[in-house]
């Protein structure tokens, strides 16, 4: 959720719980921006930076769905998810209160059970790693690695929010942090066996280019085929 959204914004029913009215309103040209509990914050605050990043996330796991060559179960997972970055971005966005007269989203531990869950679930039929995973492969699985990496910082961000402010849901960070495993385990299951490894040092032996992808794929143990 980017701060622009909270500008001209209304509570609707329980259909439609946004109603944006308006999209420029100019009271950031201070270099604020609104909450959402309608307070005010500088722009260049470690909590915006957080749901910036959980925006930026959210838009890369886009991209990877518009590419269109994802299986059936691992888009209907990334669209799950993409809802619940909203939730994440509307939780950090809105300072924690005790007791507040109107109870705001919160991200919960139901939401991080559901993740632990499906990296259970995507991970059961893949073989152990014997390297690090060199992030690429067709172009849905090198844009889920893009993705990936983007959670990670989220989730590096949204810890420097936690350290800056006392008011800061802890649970964004813990989901971040599993959803960051999950999307590691969606890169594996989405290239379907033909990873590169990584082998440490290969550069000194100024291999070529193919050698070391051919090379990555026997360490691999497996290929496309195999682990139809």
């Amino acid at each position: 959720m980017s701060s622009r959204t909270l500008s001209g914004m209304t509570r609707g029913d329980n259909d439609q719980p946004v109603v944006l009215s308006k999209i420029y309103t100019r009271t950031g040209d201070d270099g604020t921006t609104g909450l959402g509990d309608m307070s005010r914050t500088r722009k260049t605050d470690p909590r915006l930076a957080a749901y910036a990043d959980v925006e930026e996330a959210n838009a890369a796991v886009g991209v990877a769905l518009a590419t269109g060559g994802l299986p059936v179960e691992i888009a209907e997972t990334l669209t799950l998810i993409q809802n619940e970055l909203f939730d994440v971005g509307a939780d950090l966005c809105t300072p924690v209160t005790k007791n507040p007269e109107f109870p705001p989203l919160r991200v919960t531990q139901a939401y991080i059970d559901r993740l632990e869950a499906q990296c259970d679930r995507f991970n059961a039929d893949l073989k152990p790693l014997r390297s690090f995973i060199l992030p690429g492969g067709d172009q849905a699985t090198a844009q889920l690695h893009v993705a990936r990496t983007v959670v990670r910082r989220a989730e590096r961000t949204t810890w420097s929010a936690l350290e800056a402010h006392d008011d800061v849901n802890p649970l964004t960070a813990t989901y971040l942090n599993r959803l960051s495993d999950l999307m590691f385990i969606l890169c594996r299951v989405s290239a379907a066996g033909a990873e590169i490894l990584w082998k440490p040092g290969a550069t000194r032996l100024a291999a070529p280019a193919s050698g070391l992808r051919n090379a990555g794929r026997e360490a691999a143990g497996e290929t496309r085929e195999d682990a139809g």
